[in-house]
């Protein structure tokens, strides 16, 4: 499948970088091919994916007058919470029924000019379902995702990954929310960490 992105480096041996269509960021890639790992995008979205327990996504959305007028007015830690709570939630909730916001989120105000951290709870939601078998009594698994969300050169990013070892260890799964709270917040950082973020290009004018 053809990317919007482009590779650049070596992703077999762990040195391969992801660079966006718009140019506005590059990260290491985060999965190996000879793992099942790959990489697939849309103009604003990458996803990673392996075999085992990695699901990535990465989102980049341009905000328009009327949000950044918002954003402005509100300060990062409302805009965000907002912005997810009204344009992100109810694509979850449409998706899988019953999907929630734990009412738990972190707002980190020095992390990229103000960051917030959103956990959800997605019945059936899971990038993993199909890699465990589920008795018929047993139904889907509830997927927990965590989101970083923060505003950078006129974005909004949305960061998000899976807690697979939720939906692959199943009835020996014993980490508390707290613990799953950490885990995630852990890996979205380590994520971010290993971003580089430019300017975005100057508009051209016809």
């Amino acid at each position: 499948m053809q990317l919007y992105g482009k590779i650049e480096g070596d992703p077999v041996h762990g040195e391969g970088f992801y660079v966006s269509p718009t140019g506005l960021y590059k990260v290491k890639i985060p999965v190996l091919p000879q793992l099942g790992g790959t990489v697939t995008d849309t103009l604003n979205f990458v996803t990673f994916d392996d075999d085992f327990n990695l699901h990535i996504n990465i989102g980049a959305l341009p905000l328009s007058k009327e949000l950044k007028a918002d954003f402005d007015a509100k300060g990062p830690k409302d805009f965000l919470a907002d912005f997810f709570r009204n344009l992100v939630m109810p694509d979850h909730a449409r998706a899988f029924p019953g999907a929630q916001m734990e009412p738990n989120a972190i707002f980190m105000p020095k992390y990229h000019d103000g960051a917030i951290l959103i956990f959800t709870l997605l019945p059936g939601g899971s990038a993993f379902e199909n890699r465990v078998r589920i008795s018929a009594t047993s139904g889907p698994a509830v997927a927990k995702r965590g989101h970083l969300c923060f505003v950078q050169s006129g974005y909004v990013f949305i960061i998000w990954t899976e807690l697979a070892e939720r939906v692959l260890e199943r009835s020996t799964y014993k980490k508390s929310a707290e613990e799953e709270n950490t885990i995630l917040r852990q890996r979205l950082m380590a994520l971010v960490g290993n971003m580089q973020f430019f300017a975005p290009p100057p508009e051209t004018k016809g």
